[in-house]
């Protein structure tokens, strides 16, 4: 039966440990709703406990054996003899609860946020010139009584007509026209482009990322300015790499694979190179290693996105090539080569003077 690996939100499922030892798992809990019910799966060593409530009404926990086949129990012998619950622990501390990586800068977040709507709302009233009219009585209308003919009345104009047609008539003596120039608005945006700053700085992470602008920067530069969040991508692969080594090993326990299982909780987790490097930096970096002596399967299983599957392939193209080098077919090793014209018969060959 196929093993399935699956991750779960940090809302659902929860760890508790031996006290004294953090690598020991005493208990794991895992809870999910579904459509109108709620589910509680318990697992320690010893036994797997299941229950279920409606989750509207919110009411007691009952044994789940629903689904589970005819008579199937609700709690069940753990056949791993082990949590089968791994935590992938994330800036995990000596003391309380870990903390998110963007703790610190929610602040400065909601600061860039109210900035930009401030931004927003003076754009709307204050990004371009405003005129008004000076000295003059606002436009009006007579209201003409439509029995009698005469005017019972005044009405004032709406401006939005004046706006859309861009037409105004001065007849008062002494009217003018004042412009208010438009409000600078660039003051936001450099408070603003001085908040992703401290955000990326605080955060560890490439100013080019947030403000998406690179320009003339030479690979040194690229390369200098993403230190930072190299080395935080490299500590969590190192925090990371226990929790999937366990993983891997539970996988082997449940496929009853005893001997692997023992070689994961004594190996290690390989990542990939997180720091980006183009295909000709990959290039020189492995022939100075292959130059110092390096086995090619050492320096092979440094290519970016080279599989176990591709070495060990490798390996057997290089063992076909030693081969044919031994039984003298050389030429096998740069490809087919065009039909070659038979030895003519010996009767038709010139005889020699």
């Amino acid at each position: 039966m196929p093993v399935d690996i699956t991750f779960q939100n940090a809302s659902h499922a929860i760890v508790e440990y031996v006290p004294g030892m953090r690598r020991k798992r005493k208990a794991g809990l895992l809870v999910w709703r579904d459509w109108d019910l709620e589910f509680a799966t318990l697992f320690t060593p010893e036994t797997v406990y299941r229950w279920q409530r409606p989750a509207r009404e919110g009411g007691r926990w009952e044994e789940r054996t629903a689904g589970l086949g005819r008579g199937e129990p609700a709690h069940v012998p753990n056949p791993l003899k082990v949590v089968p619950l791994v935590e992938l622990p994330n800036r995990s501390r000596l003391h309380g609860n870990p903390r998110s990586e963007i703790a610190t800068v929610l602040p400065l977040q909601d600061a860039v946020n109210t900035l930009w709507a401030h931004l927003m709302t003076a754009s709307d009233g204050l990004a371009l010139p405003a005129r008004a009219v000076l000295g003059m009585d606002r436009p009006v209308r007579e209201i003409v009584d439509p029995e009698s003919g005469e005017v019972v009345g005044e009405e004032d104009l709406p401006l939005d007509r004046f706006r859309s047609d861009r037409l105004l008539w001065l007849e008062k003596e002494g009217a003018s026209i004042a412009e208010f120039s438009a409000a600078d608005l660039d003051n936001y945006l450099r408070v603003i482009d001085k908040a992703v700053q401290h955000i990326a700085a605080q955060t560890r992470t490439p100013p080019s990322y947030l403000a998406g602008q690179l320009v003339n920067v030479s690979p040194d530069g690229v390369a200098a300015s993403e230190a930072g969040l190299v080395a935080k991508v490299t500590e969590r692969q190192r925090h990371f790499g226990a929790a999937l080594r366990e993983i891997m090993r539970l996988e082997a326990l449940a496929n009853g694979e005893i001997g692997r299982a023992g070689g994961l909780l004594l190996g290690s987790v390989v990542w990939r190179d997180p720091q980006f490097r183009s295909d000709s930096q990959y290039s020189d970096a492995l022939v100075k290693l292959k130059s110092l002596g390096l086995p090619d399967e050492a320096i092979w299983e440094r290519i970016p996105g080279v599989t176990p599957e591709e070495i060990e392939r490798y390996k057997g193209m290089r063992t076909d090539a030693a081969g044919a080098i031994l039984g003298g077919n050389v030429a096998a090793l740069f490809g087919p080569k065009p039909d070659q014209p038979e030895d003519p018969p010996a009767d038709t060959l010139p005889e020699a003077a």
